[in-house]
């Protein structure tokens, strides 16, 4: 018997089949150990499975607590566990260029557990939505997979609320994910919903980043339109800050126009100069780019430098 495909599950497989043709291959990673094995640390816990599930790895605090039985699975050694945090926020409801920047955090996180789950890694991820941040467990395979993208793909527009976690609270929850060091994605547009900052002045999300990068390696992705950069002069019109809700309605002549590009600049430099400081990865994704292409190039420069500090490492002595 034949189903109908839904609208968004034709989405993923058409996600699905452009990571895997165009960037399968290039994020593979090492494994952290050799040692085959069940593994030895302790991952997430789940509900027994009689006659499948080993007794001895019965979690009784999760049991009694839920008074049904579960167990403990155990991460193998050599497994690599990536967490990601999307940012659904209101400011991400937006594109000029015919998609808008959610499709991008969708893709950007597709692509990364679609490479990830082909070599049998788990992928977890946080999602700022709302005034919640929702944790789904690192899971392994194609179906827990395909579960996540269309949570992220169903999630409703964000709304305005006063008193929602920003997004240094949720990089600080995805630090607390879990302490066994890996791959930390953060895929957001960096940008806050409170007052400009002063030139030189630390964003709020600088310092839970640079903490999180101090035990994991991190990967910023920074979802741009075009629109936050540039305005053309059209004169009269109506703007409402999607975090807030405020409106404002602006004139928009050439010298306005030429203020807020300019604003717009020093702004992405300080994001810029930020997550430099944090010593992290910086990848710049935008609506009206081709964004597999930009990750590929990306990774290929990462690793060009990889291999050229591996076969160049720098002298400790002063000259």
């Amino acid at each position: 018997m034949t189903g109908v495909v839904s609208a968004s599950e034709q989405a993923l497989r058409r996600l699905e089949l452009t990571v895997v043709r165009r960037l399968d291959g290039l994020l593979h990673g090492s494994y952290q150990g050799l040692l085959p094995g069940p593994g030895s640390e302790s991952g997430d816990s789940r509900v027994y499975v009689p006659g499948e599930d080993d007794i001895r790895m019965m979690d009784w605090a999760v049991t009694a607590r839920t008074t049904v039985p579960h167990v403990r699975d155990l991460i193998s050694d050599r497994e690599l566990e990536t967490w990601a945090l999307a940012d659904l926020s209101p400011s991400m409801d937006f594109g000029t260029a015919g998609m808008e920047k959610r499709d991008l955090v969708v893709a950007a996180i597709g692509a990364i557990g679609f490479l990830t789950s082909r070599i049998g890694d788990r992928f977890g991820t946080y999602v700022l939505h709302d005034e919640y941040i929702h944790r789904m467990p690192a899971r392994g395979g194609r179906p827990a997979l395909y579960g996540l993208l269309h949570s992220l793909m169903d999630a409703p527009r964000g709304r305005p609320l006063a008193g929602a976690p920003d997004l240094a609270e949720a990089i600080e929850a995805l630090a607390s994910a879990r302490r066994r060091r890996g791959l930390r994605v953060i895929v957001s547009d960096f940008l806050d919903a409170g007052p400009a900052l002063e030139p030189g002045t630390e964003p709020p999300w600088e310092r839970p980043i640079r903490r999180l990068a101090a035990r994991h390696q991190v990967l910023a992705v920074e979802v741009i339109d075009p629109r936050e950069l540039d305005l053309p002069p059209v004169g009269l019109v109506s703007l409402t800050d999607p975090e807030s809700g405020r409106s404002r309605r602006i004139r928009l002549t050439a010298r306005v126009c030429a203020a807020y590009a300019e604003a717009a600049a020093a702004q992405r430099a300080a994001t810029r100069a930020a997550l430099r400081r944090c010593g992290v990865a910086h990848l710049v994704l935008r609506t009206d780019r081709d964004w597999v292409a930009d990750i590929a190039q990306f990774v290929l420069r990462q690793r060009r430098t990889a291999h050229l500090t591996h076969r160049h490492p720098t002298s400790g002595r002063i000259r």
